[in-house]
């Protein structure tokens, strides 16, 4: 995707159906590798980060085809080990690949993961979890390297919550010899879905969603079949676009139960919501209240990815709002776009003080990633005139298809 053009200042009225979840169909492909065979996702997101997943699949040996939106990935042959630098500099999920390489044979070497740039994102639990696990890995300034004759159980504690990393300690403890527990686990909801379709793929996992999961490791798995759950993130996005438009929107398939915390705050802004006959319906139009203080959180937190959709609702919302990103330390970096659209934020380390107003102006902004460039669409749509956002290869990591979605709900959104 080249730019976005957006003649803003209308409401947003209509019904659209939630993708499925990027978050989640991306470990679920690391995971079908550990079956040499054909594994299913239904319902798969179309984005540009599952088929840089699908890319590495294939470079490893694997077929890959889709039917619709069900992806199938026959990995029969899929015996590679070294996955390039090219493919692992796209995107931070990639390192739980390791993990996958390790159980299915017993080494792997890949470049550095990379993505978008929202902060330091080091990889340390991932080896530390790795390293409990029996892997002896090496790191050079080009690559890591992994081996194992067979991974073991053991004990692994975290010392803070990581969702990547406690998907690449269940990835390297289900086919592992003996038990494995993982203390200080990440509890989101793609965590939960990846044991899942592991479990369908005949693991042996309890816990998910708790504070300890404990998993015993059985010598081979089968093919998994699942559903893609419906994307939080991009249902919080929509919410936001709602909000921001004060407009009235309904969304089918939402993920209920995984957007709490974020509905706390859309009520608290004075957003209203029900869920009727399995549609979310969301009414935009009372927004009107300035969030005093908000902070981001692991799960069941407010989710730092819908940080930037938020600011962008709040610097149109007369008051002074203040949010504290606690996950990534430069997730803030659509704050200067947006005072650049007429907005009045203040950034200081990790926090951000956003003096809202009504009258956000078209412009020509840029993103610099994923979640700040929807954040800048949100932005687009409030505002008079037209909104140019460039940079969009970043918006297209994350949703398949932004502007049909919100053309459906009247927006008035091209892609150039």
């Amino acid at each position: 995707m080249d730019e976005i053009r957006i003649s803003g200042g209308k409401p947003l009225y209509g019904t659209v159906k939630v993708q499925g979840s990027k978050n989640a169909a991306l470990p679920m492909m690391a995971a079908s590798l550990l079956y040499k065979g054909v594994s299913i996702l239904k319902g798969c997101p179309k984005i540009a980060d599952v088929f840089c997943m699908e890319e590495i699949l294939r470079e490893l040996g694997a077929s890959t085809w889709w039917e619709d939106h069900d992806l199938y990935m026959d990995c029969t042959h899929a015996d590679g080990t070294e996955i390039p630098c090219g493919y692992t500099g796209k995107m931070r999920s990639s390192v739980i690949f390791l993990a996958a390489l390790l159980g299915r044979s017993g080494k792997g070497q890949m470049g550095y993961p990379g993505g978008c740039v929202i902060g330091q994102r080091p990889i340390d639990l991932h080896l530390y979890a790795l390293r409990s696990l029996g892997a002896v890995i090496e790191e050079s300034p080009f690559f890591i390297s992994a081996k194992c004759d067979r991974l073991s159980g053991n004990e692994i504690c975290f010392t803070k919550r990581s969702v990547g990393a406690t998907e690449q300690a269940i990835l390297g403890a289900v086919l592992a010899r003996g038990e494995t527990s993982i203390r200080n686990c990440a509890r989101e909801p793609e965590i939960v879905w990846l044991c899942r379709y592991l479990r369908r793929m005949g693991a042996i996992i309890q816990g998910e969603g708790e504070d300890c999961i404990c998993i015993r490791g059985v010598e081979e798995l089968h093919g998994g079949v699942m559903q893609v759950p419906p994307d939080r993130i991009v249902a919080g996005t929509y919410l936001c676009a709602c909000a921001a438009t004060r407009g009235k929107i309904s969304l089918e398939n939402p993920p209920v139960g995984e957007l709490d915390a974020f509905l706390e705050v859309y009520r608290k802004m004075g957003g209203q919501y029900k869920v009727k006959s399995g549609k979310l319906v969301a009414d935009g139009t009372g927004v009107n209240r300035a969030v005093p203080f908000l902070k981001t959180e692991v799960y069941p937190g407010f989710p730092t990815d819908l940080q930037s959709p938020l600011m962008a609702v709040l610097a149109a919302i007369p008051g002074e709002s203040h949010i504290r990103e606690q996950i990534f330390e430069d997730r803030f970096k659509a704050a200067e776009e947006l005072n650049r659209m007429g907005a009045e934020i203040a950034v200081v380390g990790r926090d951000a003080r956003i003096c809202g107003r009504k009258g956000l102006r078209g412009c020509t902004v840029c993103a610099e990633e994923l979640r700040g460039g929807a954040a800048l669409v949100i932005a687009g749509l409030a505002a008079q005139g037209e909104t140019i956002v460039r940079g969009c290869s970043y918006i297209s990591r994350g949703y398949e298809h932004i502007c049909e979605d919100l053309s459906l709900m009247g927006a008035d959104i091209v892609l150039i």
